[in-house]
């Protein structure tokens, strides 16, 4: 599908968590057409194959984003950020009775902290140079009230908070922080819950009938990412066809 191309972008230094596969690995392949520098970062070691088939300028770092310190450490070893990605996510299906303590420390440590920790770390320099884009990726999942996921979709609910509290705290220092809303997007993950007759009810109950893929995600997080996007903080964007 052709991709605006975005002069700015080329040879900015993005980063993407959990760029491994699904949507992250779209956010990869946009960067790197765009000609971006960039890495990302997955817990599956087979994820270097992308790194290795995009070429010199696309960087596989394996990391374990509930490990504070690995991730800590692996962006130090990035060096200065221009855009950072907050992707990586895991929506595992539970039911309320089966949450314990420790299941929602995880949780928790999959879906939300590792967005606040990457932000942290990579504010800093953005402040010194008084630039800089932070992109979350939300779900449409809590908006819809969805059966199986009440840890995952109190995550997601958290980060459009984190995202409105980010741009208000780092605007004044020239760094824009937005979320993108993916709605049901087909993946090899996703795939693997919905029958052909789950696929045609969900673009029926779009307003769009299409099927939204990877790519469709990128081309968002490419905007917003770029200079075209500079009036742009502190909202939500969504990618749904018209779902809710």
């Amino acid at each position: 599908m052709p991709t605006a191309i975005y002069p700015c972008l080329e040879t900015k230094r993005v980063v993407i968590t959990g760029g491994g596969s699904g949507i992250g690995e779209g956010l990869v392949r946009a960067f790197a057409e765009q000609g971006a520098e960039v890495h990302f970062l997955d817990i599956l070691e087979e994820a270097k194959a992308l790194a290795e088939a995009l070429g010199d300028n696309v960087h596989f770092h394996h990391c374990d984003l509930t490990d504070a310190e690995a991730l800590i450490g692996t962006l130090n070893a990035i060096g200065e950020v221009d855009i950072l990605v907050n992707n990586a996510a895991n929506d595992d299906r539970h039911r309320l009775e089966d949450v314990t303590p420790e299941y929602w420390d995880n949780r928790m440590a999959v879906n939300l902290r590792h967005l606040v920790l990457a932000a942290r770390e990579v504010a800093p320099a953005m402040r010194r140079r008084g630039q800089g884009v932070i992109v979350n990726l939300g779900s449409i999942s809590w908006h819809l009230g969805q059966p199986g996921m009440v840890l995952y979709e109190t995550a997601k609910a958290g980060i459009e908070g984190l995202t409105r509290a980010l741009a208000s705290e780092l605007g004044s220092d020239g760094i824009r922080v937005n979320c993108v809303i993916p709605g049901n997007v087909k993946t090899a993950r996703q795939s693997r819950w919905y029958t052909p007759e789950d696929e045609a009810q969900i673009v029926a109950e779009q307003k769009l009938k299409v099927r939204i893929h990877p790519h469709h995600v990128a081309a968002t997080v490419l905007f917003l990412a770029s200079d075209a996007a500079a009036a742009c903080t502190a909202h939500n964007y969504w990618v749904d066809a018209g779902w809710l």
